[in-house]
């Protein structure tokens, strides 16, 4: 089989949400390394800047590979200035990545404060609404586009004492079908992505501690044996947004060393 001669996003503008750590960080340096240019979108625009940073180190100052925004994913009028100034600074966006989310320590359903309730919905769940509502009709416009939304293993096989994260990230893979179904004639592929617990700073605030015990326990359910890594998902998030997956709309793929089976 002849090698891949031909980045796998040349060419393509991608707005990533929440890059600036963990896996958009990492789905941003797979991007930049099969040529796409980035938008760094994170609330700590800082991070976002040093992700920008690493990623352009061998670009011309004038055509930098990634670029951060700072953007509120849970606030209508932070998304639409990210989505305004993203144009603005590539003159398009082909690929939205959804990937901001929030996770949430072991809380028993019925302890969790309605404030903290009202937060992991606001980003987990209304931030695809958002980007959906300022971005779609710009791809629609253009004629083409794709959205990968990061969801979870808690929305297919959920813990206890998670219910209000795993209910979000059940919520993602609904909306990511219909998403999919009805923008498909719009040529807008709409895909999702299911990671297992990764080694990214959320680890910690899902087991309630970081030990060698809680960490036995969780690896004890993934039958590869190991927590999800931030290049994992951004492979799995450049075969989905690439041609290559063309004809490949409304999954939700399962990276998670078969945690799901």
């Amino acid at each position: 089989m002849a090698e891949l001669t031909t980045p796998r996003l040349a060419g393509q503008v991608a707005f990533i949400s929440g890059a600036g750590a963990g896996f958009g960080a990492g789905i941003a340096a797979k991007f930049v390394a099969e040529g796409a240019r980035v938008v760094i979108g994170d609330l700590n625009l800082g991070a976002a800047q040093q992700v920008a940073d690493e990623l352009n180190q061998d670009a011309a100052q004038d055509q930098p590979k990634a670029w951060p925004c700072h953007v509120d994913v849970s606030q209508g009028a932070s998304v639409s200035s990210a989505v305004t100034a993203s144009l603005a600074q590539f003159g398009q966006i082909d690929i939205l990545v959804n990937n901001a989310g929030l996770g949430l320590g072991p809380t028993a359903l019925e302890e969790l404060d309605e404030a903290t309730f009202d937060q992991v919905l606001a980003v987990n769940a209304k931030s695809i609404y958002l980007f959906a509502h300022y971005l779609v009709p710009h791809l629609k416009a253009q004629g083409h586009g794709v959205i990968l939304n990061i969801a979870s293993t808690a929305g297919v096989s959920p813990r206890p004492n998670l219910t209000w994260y795993n209910a979000s990230k059940g919520w993602v893979i609904t909306a990511t079908k219909s998403m999919a179904v009805e923008l498909a004639s719009h040529n807008i592929r709409v895909n999702a992505i299911n990671p297992v617990a990764g080694e990214t700073a959320m680890l910690t605030t899902f087991m309630g501690e970081d030990t060698q015990d809680k960490r036995s326990q969780f690896l004890s359910t993934i039958p590869l044996g190991r927590f999800s890594t931030p290049q994992d998902i951004g492979n799995a998030a450049c075969f989905l947004c690439s041609e290559e997956a063309g004809l490949i709309t409304g999954v939700a793929l399962e990276v998670d060393g078969g945690r799901c089976i």
